[in-house]
């Protein structure tokens, strides 16, 4: 009776994971990209897939290196199956964000039985952590995971007894790896500090001598270093850039984008979690008491975990909200200690909880639905129907005053697009933007930076038939667009073309 009764609890956790993953998946399918992000990365993998060079990250057919490839070849590879869509560029974090939530269920039942885990996911599922989170088209949802997994993976280990279990602990070494794939070093750093202090904090460090580390970093090395080696032979300099500059100087530097105080997670946490965190709070300072099978050290690996990546994010001046995903699944798991101790044993657990998980879910979806609303302005969904409608395979697109990241991908285009600036004095100027992270691509390889010209290729391009131009409303420098014919005016960006083509709107393309 006992086994059937475990059977279907369990079986009611899977239902649970499947939903939450399901409503995971509409919401991703209702909004457009959101840019410069999702409209950025899902080009790199769309352009991945149509050049066929998986080695390279390409965005506009340049070099494209702040971040390693995984996301990239997931991204190709869905796109390979389920077309070149949004849908299919969200699947890549929005699988890695269910992976996220079943390691948590797996790990929080071994630690505290079915119900608590169940408690954890239900908390974690219906956060804007993983239902806006887990469908936002970067690189933080991988390497968020990976990290986490490997901290599981680790933590198990090392609580397996006297010896650390050497068959987890590479499949730790595994995760590892493939964080650093995901966004860098961080998928190596981050495990590593949180298990060093971990051990020493818990009284442990002995174990530190029987655990696998030959075949553990043979193993990390095996997946993780041949892409950074064949890359730095290709593209030399590649290391130094973005280990130096994307990676040290990022969390070293003052002169980077979204400087924000060392409070800023403490807000991000209130936002990602929302009312679940204050039953983390009531675990501060707590033994573990909620259950007689928690163990202190699981416990302790738990805050652990929260506080050392917490701090580690929070000491360089520029923070982004998605930095502090990996810390999710520990205070889900806090949060479902919190309230097992604090208020299921009360009368009025079950409405509360209830509500609690609605208010939960209307957050997160009305969150979900108001991020157009928002960012309207900057998307070219508006212009973008009528070029792909419009456009020839041999026509060339101009872009000039921004760089509509979403345009190529809404477009599907296949020729590279020409960059207007005037790169030799955006080069002198040019802060932590889009022109900077375009240019320095560019260096990378000569022949595809060709694409990058000056204003002066404006006026005769728009007597040559076959070219669009592609400008925001608020372009202050009329000149460049003298000569060019307006096709259409979106709400932030307007479609030209050059006279000659003579082009409008036919009966067939979108209005």
């Amino acid at each position: 009776m006992k086994s059937s009764q475990s059977s279907r609890s369990s079986q009611t956790s899977w239902l649970i994971l499947l939903v939450l993953w399901v409503l995971l998946l509409y919401l991703s399918s209702v909004r457009p990209l959101a840019v410069p992000d999702e409209g950025r990365y899902a080009e790199v993998g769309r352009w991945m897939l149509q050049s066929g060079d998986w080695l390279t990250p390409r965005m506009n057919g340049i070099p494209f290196f702040h971040k390693p490839p995984l996301l990239h070849w997931l991204q190709a590879s869905s796109m390979s199956v389920l077309g070149q869509n949004a849908v299919a560029a969200r699947l890549v974090p929005a699988l890695n964000a269910g992976l996220m939530l079943v390691a948590l269920w797996w790990c929080a039942r071994r630690f505290s039985g079915e119900l608590i885990a169940r408690r954890a996911i239900v908390i974690l599922g219906t956060s804007l952590t993983f239902l806006a989170g887990g469908q936002y088209v970067n690189h933080d949802m991988l390497v968020a995971t990976w990290i986490g997994i490997a901290i599981w993976l680790f933590g198990l280990s090392f609580l397996h007894g006297e010896r650390p279990h050497a068959g987890l602990a590479r499949w730790g070494f595994v995760a590892c790896a493939l964080g650093v794939l995901s966004k860098g070093l961080i998928g190596l750093v981050l495990p590593g500090l949180v298990i060093f202090v971990w051990l020493i904090w818990s009284g442990q460090a002995r174990k530190m001598l029987s655990f696998p580390w030959f075949s553990g970093l043979l193993i990390f090395a095996v997946i993780a270093v041949p892409w950074f080696v064949l890359a730095q032979q290709q593209f030399p300099g590649l290391w130094d850039y973005l280990f130096g500059a994307q990676q040290f100087q990022r969390y070293t530097g003052t002169t980077f984008n979204n400087v924000q105080p060392w409070w800023f997670y403490g807000l991000a946490l209130l936002l990602l979690l929302g009312p679940w965190l204050f039953f983390v709070l009531a675990q501060v300072g707590r033994a573990s008491d909620v259950h007689p099978q928690v163990d202190r050290r699981v416990f302790s690996l738990m805050w652990v975990w929260v506080l050392a990546i917490a701090i580690f994010f929070s000491i360089p001046k520029s923070k982004l909200v998605g930095y502090i995903l990996p810390i999710m699944p520990p205070l889900a798991l806090l949060a479902a200690w919190g309230w097992e101790r604090s208020v299921a044993h009360r009368r009025y657990a079950r409405p509360l909880w209830a509500g609690l998980v609605t208010l939960s879910l209307a957050t997160a979806v009305i969150t979900n639905y108001m991020v157009e609303d928002v960012t309207r302005d900057r998307y070219t969904i508006d212009i973008a129907p009528t070029l792909k409608c419009l456009k020839q395979p041999g026509d060339t697109v101009y872009l000039v005053g921004g760089y509509p990241y979403d345009l190529p991908f809404l477009i599907q285009e296949k020729k590279q697009m020409v960059v207007v600036q005037n790169w030799p004095q955006v080069r002198q100027t040019a802060g932590d933007n889009w022109t900077r992270e375009v240019f320095e691509g560019a260096d990378f390889d000569a022949q595809a930076g060709q694409v990058l010209k000056t204003p002066d290729v404006l006026a005769p391009a728009s007597q040559q038939a076959g070219n669009w131009l592609v400008a925001p409303n608020n372009y202050d420098r009329v000149s460049d667009l003298q000569g060019w014919t307006l096709v259409k005016a979106g709400e932030g960006w307007s479609l030209y073309s050059s006279s000659p083509a003579g082009a409008t709107p036919g009966a067939r393309c979108p209005p």
